[in-house]
């Protein structure tokens, strides 16, 4: 059995000073368990009991695995590692290993305990001495209530371990412990590893699917949305065509009127250079000119010389 070392050595209580109070007096406060896979429900309940008066010492005994083993079942935690798991939690002044299955005169003598804190609920005296281990505590005026916390033990924790076995195995598998030191045959592993491939598989066939069904929710949406303003947006859509329309035949017509006015503009210049050329051509053909010639006398002049020779 492994000793408790370096505990803290409180100071003794002089239980004969009747006069000094509980405030000023360290009082010695006991609290006992199986403490098996220490969880904040255990620490709770010893913070009660730290608490319970201003200026208390809390031991804390821890029944040892033959003990506990006999009277209760088989625990996870051996009896070393239950003992060091109360020894940090912060609450706890000091550590009673081997803690006996029923606190009688003798063991609070021993200790010097004033009182006895556990909740009220009447806890089986699985060893036949009573019908509840804190009977005589409660019957001598030492005991203090304290509360559970409600959701949370030791059993609940195994249940949850017990429900998931088999992920709690591949998991250990995955992690490089062997199916011998889990106990598990060869063929229970084969079995497990080619289950959980399946799951593994209808879990991403029913991540696709959820996939599928956003998508399809999605187009849903858009085509509802599609459905009710189909209208407004095809009215809005003709509408700034015909405006489009509008603003370009008016630039079409603004364009050709402009072009007829050029040719316009450019006839009429024409048609007043021709003037101006006949203008010119009459005072050049001047009947006073001395250099004007008449092709047509040349000829009749030819011909009555042809005709004297």
């Amino acid at each position: 059995m492994e000793d408790v070392e370096d505990e803290k050595q409180p100071p003794q209580i002089n239980h004969s000073n009747s006069d000094s109070s509980s405030a000023d007096r360290l009082v010695r406060v006991y609290a006992d368990g199986i403490y098996d896979l220490f969880h904040f429900g255990h620490a709770r309940s010893l913070e009660q009991a730290k608490k319970s008066f201003p200026n208390a010492y809390l031991l804390v005994g821890c029944c040892n695995d033959e003990t506990t083993h006999t009277y209760k079942g088989k625990t996870v935690m051996t009896e070393a590692e239950r003992y060091e798991s109360l020894r940090h939690c912060k609450w706890v002044d000091e550590v009673i290993p081997d803690a006996p299955w029923v606190i009688n005169q003798e063991f609070l003598d021993k200790h010097n305990i004033d009182y006895v804190a556990h909740d009220s609920l009447p806890y089986a005296d699985a060893s036949g001495a009573g019908k509840d281990v804190y009977e005589f505590v409660k019957a001598v005026g030492k005991f203090k209530e304290t509360k559970r916390t409600d959701g949370i033990s030791t059993s609940d924790i195994i249940m949850r371990i017990v429900k998931d076995y088999n992920q709690y195995v591949m998991r250990n598998l995955d992690r490089g412990y062997s199916r011998k030191e889990l106990g598990v045959s060869y063929v229970k592993e084969k079995r497990l590893r080619v289950n959980m491939r399946l799951k593994k598989l209808q879990e991403k066939v029913k991540e696709q699917q959820e996939k599928i069904q956003t998508v399809a929710k999605t187009a849903g949406m858009h085509r509802n949305e599609w459905v009710e303003n189909a209208d407004r947006w095809v009215a809005g859509f003709l509408e700034m065509f015909e405006e489009g329309c509008h603003k370009m035949g008016t630039a079409i017509r603004d364009r050709i009127q402009e072009r007829l006015m050029v040719m316009g503009q450019q006839t009429h210049l024409l048609q007043n250079g021709q003037v101006d050329v006949d203008e010119e051509e009459d005072e050049y053909y001047d009947d006073d000119s001395e250099e004007y010639y008449d092709e047509e006398e040349y000829y009749e002049e030819e011909k009555r010389r042809e005709n004297h020779a």
